[in-house]
């Protein structure tokens, strides 16, 4: 008999050297970056209402369900098995448990109930946090929180929506909204044919007088294709169609007045590159019921209120992804080893480590600050209200200019392993395109900024005193205020080729002021003179030689 034990065909199935599953993670405790900036921009009552949802939206579990969200999207559901028309769309579970997750805990409904003593605040915070355990399920709920501004253009539709909206219950059965105990707002607004330019959007609204209904009907009828309705299990839609007036604004229910379903067809639902657990339809009118809000012909100025509320979750979100990203890479390379240490200990990962935890930073204290001037504008503050109409679309441009390459440097750190589904880094890395193209692509939004800076010079004014205090305390930052100062002196006709440069300078300088003036010197130092000095490089990971690594490492997580 041989004295060798014989072999198992598992003898090699070892693992060693890979890190431990990451378990319950408290996502607000361990985040020091968000709770200084609630400390210093929210009040008390922010942080402690926010406490369990990061306990929750951190734990083992609702991770585990946003992967199962994005393994099994959605379904739709156009028949029944007798060929009666549904329209459906059919969820995962676990899409919906991440729904009550957010509604049942009035997270849709907090920046109004709360409005203007801290509600923008909570809701931002909370958005960055629900992002971090599945983002495709925020874009019904900010969809739902941002329609609350349009549906103050109509008392009437205020009156019947809103107790809906503000509901903290989420309730997804496909009935009429007299019969469900919560709310949820979807949006239909673009064209084939015309994309961002919803000028040339062909949807036609007629009312109902001329459409031959009974006498005294009330309401108008829709007819027209859309080419992304967001969130299509919704209970009712903001929409935008033609009128003899020009361009209207109309809110069109999942069922009529007389509880009949509406006519609403969906015709295929997108298959997107990322985002899958959330839903975005191709849908018809075919003379679907619909309710005018707001002024005739006033359409687009009706919507983009409820476009700014998106925007703000649009450039919220990215960071909230950004923040995931880094914790998976820091708790991978801090157990990692290669060549003979942990890859955490070695200088260049070091350097890529921290430079991401800058940028994460810089996010956090930007966006928390544009939730500040949402509230400061609720409470009629005019310096806030002149940056609540900026800042949006600076912050909503930069962090999701910034996103994808984030990702992508955040997968390098855990190798061929960050590659593969099983990590979170895979499904990050396709979503971060997706908040720069909704709402809004980035030459949208710098042509926005630039139609902002023209109308409203006090919102330019207002963002040279909210940088004013941080002059002085940075060459670098002082260097590009006065390059800033220049170029938006310039004609209209120049700054438009410049307007990139010009819209990723302002958010930069708003962050690195936010820093200066609140943060510690080496993590305020380092991120001015990586994105606004000389050592600044087009990838992450290009510190300065003496750069206070260490200090930036410490703040990622306890």
């Amino acid at each position: 008999m041989s004295d060798q034990a014989p072999r198992t065909r598992l003898a090699t199935h070892r693992v060693t050297n890979q890190p431990a599953p990451p378990g319950d993670i408290d996502l607000l405790e361990a985040d020091l970056p968000l709770r200084e900036a609630l400390a210093r921009e929210a009040p008390d009552w922010v942080p402690r209402r926010l406490a369990p949802l990061g306990r929750e939206a951190g734990s083992e579990r609702i991770q585990t369900l946003g992967e199962a969200a994005n393994r099994h999207p959605p379904e739709l559901r156009l028949f029944d098995r007798h060929g009666r028309r549904l329209d459906e769309v059919s969820y995962h579970p676990a899409y919906h448990e991440l729904m009550h997750l957010a509604i049942d805990h009035g997270w849709h409904a907090v920046a109004w109930q709360e409005e203007g003593r801290g509600g923008h605040q909570a809701h931002v915070a909370a958005l960055y946090l629900l992002t971090q355990a599945e983002p495709g399920v925020c874009c019904p709920v900010t969809m739902t929180h941002a329609a609350m501004p349009v549906l103050r253009h109509s008392p009437r539709a205020k009156a019947r929506w809103a107790p809906g909206l503000l509901a903290w219950d989420y309730d997804p059965r496909p009935l009429p909204a007299t019969e469900k105990s919560g709310l949820t707002f979807g949006m239909a607004m673009t064209e084939k044919q015309g994309g961002s330019d919803v000028r040339s959007n062909s949807t036609r609204a007629d009312p109902l007088a001329a459409t031959g209904a009974a006498p005294g009907a009330v309401g108008w009828r829709l007819t027209g294709h859309k080419w992304f309705c967001s969130a299509p299990m919704s209970d009712a839609f903001l929409t935008l169609a033609q009128t003899d007036e020009g361009l209207g604004c109309f809110l069109v229910p999942r069922f009529t007045p007389d509880g009949e379903r509406n006519a609403i067809e969906l015709q295929r639902l997108k298959e997107k590159c990322g985002n899958r657990a959330n839903a975005s339809a191709e849908i018809e009118y075919r003379g679907a019921w619909a309710e005018p809000i707001g002024p005739p012909g006033r359409g687009i100025a009706t919507l983009l209120e409820m476009v700014q509320q998106t925007r703000l979750d649009a450039a919220t979100a990215p960071v909230g992804m950004m923040r995931q990203a880094l914790l998976a890479a820091w708790q991978h390379v801090r157990e990692r080893h290669a060549f003979g240490r942990a890859l955490a200990e070695q200088p260049l990962m070091q350097a890529v480590i921290a430079d991401l935890a800058l940028e994460v930073e810089a996010g956090v204290a930007l966006a928390m600050r544009v939730a500040r001037a949402f509230d400061g504008a609720a409470r009629g503050d005019d310096s806030e209200r002149a940056l609540a109409r900026l800042l949006p679309a600076l912050a909503k441009y930069w962090h999701n200019k910034r996103g994808p390459g984030f990702m992508a440097e955040a997968m390098e750190c855990l190798g061929g392993i960050g590659y593969v589904e099983e990590s979170p880094l895979a499904r990050l890395y396709r979503e971060a395109p997706v908040n720069s193209i909704w709402e809004g692509s980035g030459n949208v939004i710098c042509l926005d900024v630039l139609r902002v800076l023209a109308r409203h010079p006090e919102a330019l004014a207002a963002f040279w005193q909210e940088v004013a205090p941080a002059r002085g305390q940075d060459r670098h930052l002082d260097a590009t205020l006065a390059k800033l100062e220049r170029l938006a002196a310039e004609p209209a006709e120049r700054l438009e080729p410049r307007a990139r440069w010009l819209v990723q300078r302002l958010a930069q300088c708003l962050q690195a002021a936010l820093l200066v003036q609140h943060a510690p010197a080496e993590v305020a130092d380092t991120f001015c003179a990586t994105r606004l000095g000389g050592e600044a490089g087009p990838v992450y990971g290009v510190l300065p030689g003496g750069s206070p690594i260490a200090a930036l490492l410490r703040r990622i997580a306890p």
